[in-house]
């Protein structure tokens, strides 16, 4: 297979919490007196949304998007002795939209379907079609001052807030409260994200995955981001977006003369311009 690295889509916004946002840091520990469902937060103690979050999630909906989330499409990503516990979708289809723009890994992969056939089936090998990922995602920082000292007087904690739940007993009315730590609504996340265009056996990318990357976006925009979603956390939205790319030539130039080829305040005014 030859690939040329064509150039590079770099798409610059910010990522905007429209409602509370939840991303736990996967610790089960409980501090006397911390919160037992923490967000994550970087070295500085302030939260900030993990690259891998945004890339999964936008992946997952793509998946569901694309026609992928089926038996035959998906292959065993984590097995619990004989009973498949974690598939996501990934393929040799060339062609594939999503293992295009997210990528896939090297070596045999066992669908679901022949998962559950057969355990101990070998699988096929994916690595005749494993091509560099076409989309990296950055780890998106706070922008501190998107939490104003308005809003710092009605948090708990210095950049977030604690939101109660309760589980009620139906018939004996038994309460189990329990508590999770929010970025506030209004937070925003300074957001990057690169899209990668190849020349694949002749053929050019073109637009094609950048066109695919924001039809992610979108998706997300009417999904939700993080833990808790489906009971009001995670909404968010991608504003001041701004879209450079830079031919793989550009890099021997000076980058300041680069021009957008498209910047948007929110998704549904962003128009590409053909590059």
């Amino acid at each position: 297979m030859d690939v040329i690295l064509k150039g590079k889509y770099i798409i610059k916004c910010k990522i905007k919490a429209v409602t509370g946002l939840h991303i736990g840091e996967g610790n089960n520990s409980i501090e006397i007196g911390g919160i037992d469902n923490a967000v994550v937060k970087d070295a500085e103690g302030k939260p900030y949304i993990p690259g891998s979050s945004l890339k999964g999630k936008m992946r997952s909906l793509m998946e569901f998007a694309e026609g992928k989330v089926k038996d035959d499409l998906m292959v065993v990503a984590v097995k619990k002795g004989d009973k498949p516990e974690i598939c996501i979708h990934m393929c040799d289809d060339k062609e594939c939209p999503v293992c295009g723009l997210f990528g896939r890994n090297h070596g045999k992969h066992v669908t679901k379907k022949e998962f559950l056939k057969d355990p101990k089936a070998e699988g096929r090998d994916f690595s005749d079609a494993v091509i560099p990922t076409r989309l990296i995602v950055r780890d998106a920082k706070l922008i501190e001052s998107s939490i104003t000292d308005e809003m710092k007087e009605n948090l708990d904690l210095e950049w977030t807030e604690v939101k109660f739940e309760n589980n009620i007993d139906r018939i004996t009315s038994k309460a189990n409260p329990r508590q999770s730590e929010r970025v506030p609504a209004g937070a925003e996340f300074s957001a990057e994200f690169v899209v990668n265009r190849y020349e694949v056996d002749g053929s050019d990318d073109g637009q094609l995955y950048l066109s695919k990357f924001i039809k992610a976006m979108k998706l997300l925009e009417d999904d939700y981001l993080g833990g808790q979603g489906s009971r009001g956390n995670g909404k968010v939205k991608f504003v001041d977006i701004e879209i450079v790319y830079k031919d793989s030539s550009d890099y021997e130039k000076d980058s300041n003369d680069l021009k957008p080829i498209a910047t948007a305040p929110s998704l549904d005014q962003l128009k590409l311009a053909t590059k």
